[in-house]
């Protein structure tokens, strides 16, 4: 491993603690330091990049809800997150094989392929929908916030100049915006404690 791959492990370890510390740029530095490792990753396993960047965000989500799962004693926060995407990549490919072998078998009802699809899909999208739903719990300007720091490529620099506030006012936003994401999600059940560990 060169020196700025090595750099880039220790770094992504250190935005995951720092996720958990609630540091607002924590969530952008890590997206960049992984989505350059992970999706290549996905894209070998599954041989369709929208697919493998779904793979990739429904694990990035996973980390939003409760980065405090990583443990560095295991091993890299590298490998951590490119056990998940792997996890979800063969979750999926478990997928697409029992579709197939349903087709072959006989045309099921629409009902019965929704009951025979693999958990951990479900789950998938139950996940994601409950961040939707948690982030409309939240005040406009940190659910705004909240959406334009993570899942646009404006920094959070570009996003003051665009609102016309000071950079520390964007920063607050999405600080607070994410520990009341998490406030919402584990009342919902999918935080770290009951819901967050059996949901992966």
């Amino acid at each position: 491993m060169n020196g700025t791959s090595a750099e880039a492990v220790l770094e992504m370890a250190e935005w995951l603690k720092k996720m958990e510390e609630g540091d607002p740029r924590a969530f952008e530095k890590l997206y960049e330091q992984a989505v350059p490792h992970l999706l290549p990753l996905a894209c070998h396993l599954l041989g369709d990049r929208m697919e493998a960047e779904d793979a990739v965000h429904d694990v990035l989500l996973g980390v939003i809800r409760s980065p405090g799962r990583y443990d560095a004693s295991r091993g890299s926060a590298q490998a951590w997150l490119a056990v998940q995407v792997k996890s979800r990549c063969l979750d999926r490919i478990r997928k697409r094989s029992r579709t197939v072998l349903r087709g072959e078998a006989e045309d099921a009802s629409a009902a019965s392929a929704a009951s025979a699809q693999p958990e951990t899909a479900v789950l998938a999208r139950m996940e994601r929908e409950a961040v939707r739903s948690a982030l409309g719990q939240l005040p406009g300007v940190q659910r705004e916030a909240l959406a334009a720091a993570y899942f646009t490529p404006r920094s959070h620099k570009e996003l003051a100049d665009a609102w016309h506030v000071p950079l520390g006012t964007v920063k607050s936003r999405v600080r607070y915006g994410l520990g009341h994401l998490r406030k919402a999600l584990d009342r919902m059940g999918w935080g770290a404690g009951e819901g967050g560990g059996g949901h992966e």
